[in-house]
């Protein structure tokens, strides 16, 4: 039996998602939580195996929340449920410790393999963002001359950056110290310092200083 608990702040969602595993014989929905820290909350004493998870919600959002769960519960698996088809905010699950991607056009038959191949330990990228990110990767790439390739060799720089390192970024450059930056990140000291090692190769900068002259001038920050 697959022991699931639905994370989503709409409680139409959550009710929807009960009433359609309930004809799953080995599936069970264990428990509901409108937020992340309402999850957590609630885990210790209503342990599961796989968590339906949304990501914008109050209080604590997708993105923390599967990061704190990887940190705390690390034997439980992360399928997100949401209408997010951006590419950067998969990979930003991914490497936070999701297991599986999906959208919430996602039909009942391509969620109920979801959930069974991340129960079971797989990946899971469903088919619809798979196939949207194969067709950006075989699209030709713009031709590159004159003014034109400066700039936007300037933009693609900045989307470079993941909205998690982006936000790191921010913090450095407000003055607070790795240890302050996991802190509010709800991270390690190693994985913000990961983040800053990214960032250095990926503006080509050598140290924080340099980091936040870079990211003003190219309007990476106010």
């Amino acid at each position: 039996m697959i022991r699931l608990f639905v994370v989503d702040d709409h409680s139409i969602v959550r009710n929807g998602l009960r009433a359609l595993l309930a004809a799953e014989a080995d599936l069970e929905v264990v428990g509901e939580a409108s937020h992340g820290q309402e999850l957590l909350d609630c885990l210790p004493t209503t342990p599961a195996d796989v968590v339906l998870l949304d990501l914008a919600m109050p209080v604590l959002d997708g993105l923390a929340t599967t990061a704190r769960l990887r940190a705390e519960y690390p034997a439980l698996r992360v399928l997100v449920l949401t209408m997010v088809a951006e590419p950067q905010r998969i990979g930003e699950l991914f490497a936070a410790g999701a297991q599986g991607y999906l959208l919430k056009s996602t039909g009942q038959i391509e969620l109920l393999a979801a959930i069974r191949a991340v129960a079971a330990g797989e990946l899971y990228l469903c088919s619809e963002l798979g196939l949207s990110l194969l067709h950006q990767l075989l699209a030709p790439a713009p031709a590159a001359h004159g003014p034109t390739a400066a700039a936007l060799a300037n933009s693609q720089r900045a989307r470079r950056l993941t909205t998690r390192e982006l936000e790191v970024l921010q913090l450095l450059a407000a003055g607070l110290t790795t240890n302050e930056i996991a802190a509010k990140l709800f991270t390690s000291k190693r994985t913000v310092e990961t983040h800053r090692q990214h960032i250095l190769e990926k503006t080509q900068t050598k140290n924080t200083a340099a980091l936040i002259h870079r990211a003003v001038t190219e309007g990476l920050l106010d």
